[in-house]
């Protein structure tokens, strides 16, 4: 297929540029190592200098962007594992090898995805030579695609999504992405759209499995925190705004002051998406007259004043834990997109959530429609619907009970991907076989 549009060979000048961006990318993840988004130590993985031996036998390869598309990887890792294969888990950001890391099975290795640049993912796949490559949801990355095919190695698009949006881009530039996508083997889509818009863009064979997040097991929560951190609280009413963004914080505190009269002792937990604005936030509730205490810097003997920020990293499972209601962020202002609501429903916690979900559109649509979560647009609306909730545990209970069966009926993509990726496992066991022998 040619690979020129409008007489601009676009894949060829793509492949060039990157390659020429090499003696610039000290400087770029210098910056981003200011910026916190880098981890010092490992740097080097970035430009594909390996930090780990790759061990002997199949390796299976994995790659999730950030912290949701790993952690939805981690119901295959456990299944490939099973099936013999060692494990390579790779991220594109430090957030994410912080959650996942203590969460892999064990065995398993995590690497940072080298940054597009062809002679770093050259570098990366000699060291690894992965025997299947599985990237998830709408990880697209033109030389990473084609230093792949050049090794001949199999190609999966797992949990595959695209946007309305991304799509529209995609289209502008029709040769390209066709030719990229030749580099796929097999797209295992998590919806009918999803898939529908995969095969325009060309590829050719796609497959629907639905989402493996459903399947994702519900993050775990130390012991101890949880049994410090429930006496603490004891009987007061709580609940948590989740993976909070810039605007949503506010919203949180005039819900936490419009309840205070009716609710003297409520403790209102926020946990931001980013922990590191955990400053930031403690300032705001400071100047709006809220007594708050940041989880990063309190002593253990502190008690919980009006608001609780959880500036840490990887303990949402500890607060859907103890609040039985939740409203997921990213989701009243925008930008927004929403944040995964099933780990929480998987704890017992009735969802809250925004007008803006569309990252999560078919999710939060269940749920809706199974009256486990309720739309909620703005302070006031979250304020009387917070109320309603601690005021009626039995509603409570029963909207909770409706989000938790609504995703375990909506699991099953995992054994799904599994069977469709079979062929590849058995011809790969056939010539290990064949190799040994």
């Amino acid at each position: 297929m040619s690979l020129v549009v409008k007489g601009l060979p676009i894949l060829p000048l793509y492949q060039a540029v990157s390659a020429s961006f090499a003696p610039l990318s000290p400087l770029v993840l210098y910056c981003r190592r200011k910026w916190r988004q880098e981890q010092f130590d490992r740097t080097g993985e970035r430009f594909g200098w390996p930090s780990l031996a790759r061990p002997e036998g199949p390796l299976a390869w994995l790659h999730g962007a950030s912290v949701g598309e790993s952690l939805s990887l981690l119901p295959l890792i456990e299944k490939l594992a099973a099936r013999g294969f060692n494990i390579l888990l790779s991220t594109g950001t430090t957030s994410a090898a912080a959650v996942i890391a203590p969460r892999l099975p064990a065995g398993s290795l995590h690497q940072f995805l080298p940054l597009d640049v062809p002679q770093f993912l050259a570098r990366f796949l000699d060291h690894w030579r992965p025997d299947l490559a599985l990237m998830a949801e709408s990880e697209i990355w033109p030389n990473l695609f084609l230093e792949i095919r050049r090794r001949e190695i199999p190609l999966v698009l797992v949990n595959a999504r695209v946007s309305q949006g991304s799509f529209r881009r995609w289209r502008w530039i029709p040769y390209f992405i066709e030719s990229l996508l030749e580099c796929v083997d097999l797209c295992l889509a998590q919806s009918e759209a999803d898939a529908e818009r995969f095969a325009k863009l060309g590829i050719r064979h796609v497959n629907v499995v639905g989402n493996l997040k459903y399947d994702v097991i519900a993050p775990p929560a130390d012991r101890n925190a949880l049994a410090s951190l429930a006496a603490r609280i004891g009987a007061r009413p709580v609940w948590v705004a989740a993976s909070t963004h810039r605007g949503e914080e506010e919203i949180a505190m005039a819900v936490h002051r419009a309840l205070a009269h009716q609710f003297a002792d409520l403790l209102t937990i926020i946990v931001p998406r980013r922990a590191r604005r955990g400053d930031e936030i403690a300032a705001l509730a400071g100047a709006q007259g809220l007594a708050a205490l940041q989880r990063s810097r309190e002593a253990p003997d502190d008690s919980l004043p009006d608001l609780y920020i959880a500036d840490t990293m990887g303990e949402l499972g500890l607060f859907y834990r103890l609040a039985r209601i939740a409203l997921l962020g990213r989701s009243l202002v925008r930008p927004g997109g929403g944040q995964n609501p099933i780990e929480a429903a998987k704890l017992g916690g009735a969802v809250l959530h925004g007008p803006y979900v569309e990252s999560f559109a078919e999710v939060y649509r269940a749920l809706d429609e199974a009256r486990g979560a309720a739309t909620v647009a703005d302070a006031d609306t979250l304020a009387r619907v917070v109320a309603l909730l601690l005021n009626d545990t039995g509603k409570l209970g029963k909207m909770a009970r409706a989000a938790g069966e609504t995703v375990k009926r909506l699991g099953g993509a995992s054994a799904a991907i599994m069977a469709a990726i079979e062929p590849h496992i058995v011809q790969l066991m056939v010539e290990k076989r064949r190799w040994e022998a």
